[in-house]
Formats: C-alpha cells, structure tokens, sequence
C-alpha cells in the first residue's frame, strides 16, 4: 500500500485512484478519488458512498471550473506525472489562495522526498510518496529550513518581517 505522509506522520493511504469516471452507480468499497472530469458523479456519490470520495487534478486542469463545489471535498488531490512537472504547485497555490480551498490539498504521482518542503509552501498538507522513497527521510525534510525569504501559501512569516520583530 502507498505511503502517506501528512501532519508529520507515515501512515497507509487507503484512497483508491481511480483513472475515469466508473461509469456505473457504485464505486468500489473505501476511499476513493475521482478525476475532476468526473465532478457531477463525484458530488453524487460524495453523499452516497460510504467511504470518502475525492476529487483529483491533472496538471493540466483548471480548478476554476469547478471552484463552487470545491469545499464539498475533504480531499483534493494534485497529480503530478512527472516529477519535473511544476503546474501542479501552481494549481495548489490556486486552490489555497485564489478559491479558498481549506480542505486536504494532496500531493499523488512521481513525488520524491526531496519536493515535500516546497510543495507545502505552495499550500499541499499530504503527500502520497512515490514506492522507492524513503518515508523516514520525509519527516527530516520538512524541517531543512528554519526560516523562508519570501511569503507562500503556508503563511509562515518571511525573513524580512522576522527581523523587524527583533
């Protein structure tokens, strides 16, 4: 089972990717998350599923689309296909900033270690680590830095406003 990493623990991630709309009126059993393109199916069965059901993004995919039903979502997930892809940190500063998502905002796809401090910054808050990473390395990487120049959708004060405090 894929690793999970959020609120600085590795658990388990027992949400089911599903690649497209099942094109039937029952989902398979537990967590589910659907593409975005499936939304209205998605709503429907967010009220009738037992488990949670989600919705995912491509990086290519505007949330602007669907940005009224949005927080109807506990968990939204952002894929990211390659590692090298970087529009998935810009749809999670959307999400948080621009349509005021407050839910779980996840990170799935080719996701290493090594991203999980800027994806954070960038408004994520869990991570779906890919097969080879090593989760115990996570927890180390979220707390490299102690301080950020610059401000982010995780809100933490930058350098500059710090040393005005002093």
């Amino acid at each position: 089972m894929p690793k999970l990493f959020k609120d600085q623990q590795i658990s388990n991630d027992d949400f089911q990717i599903l690649q497209q709309d099942p094109g039937e009126p029952v989902l398979p059993e537990g967590n589910v998350l659907l593409p975005v393109s499936s939304i209205d199916y998605a709503i429907t069965a967010n009220g009738l599923h037992k488990g949670q059901v989600g919705i995912w993004f491509d990086s290519s995919d505007e949330p602007e689309t669907v940005a009224n039903v949005l927080n109807q979502f506990e968990v939204i997930a952002v894929n990211f296909p390659k590692f090298m892809d970087g529009r998935g940190y810009s749809l999670a500063r959307l999400l948080r900033e621009r349509l005021d998502y407050r839910g779980d905002i996840r990170a799935i796809g080719d996701i290493l270690v090594d991203q999980l401090y800027y994806l954070k910054r960038c408004g994520f808050s869990s991570f779906r680590l890919r097969e080879d990473q090593n989760p115990d390395y996570a927890l180390a990487v979220l707390t490299t830095f102690s301080t950020d120049y610059q401000t982010a959708a995780d809100e933490l004060p930058p350098v500059y406003r710090l040393r005005h405090q002093l």
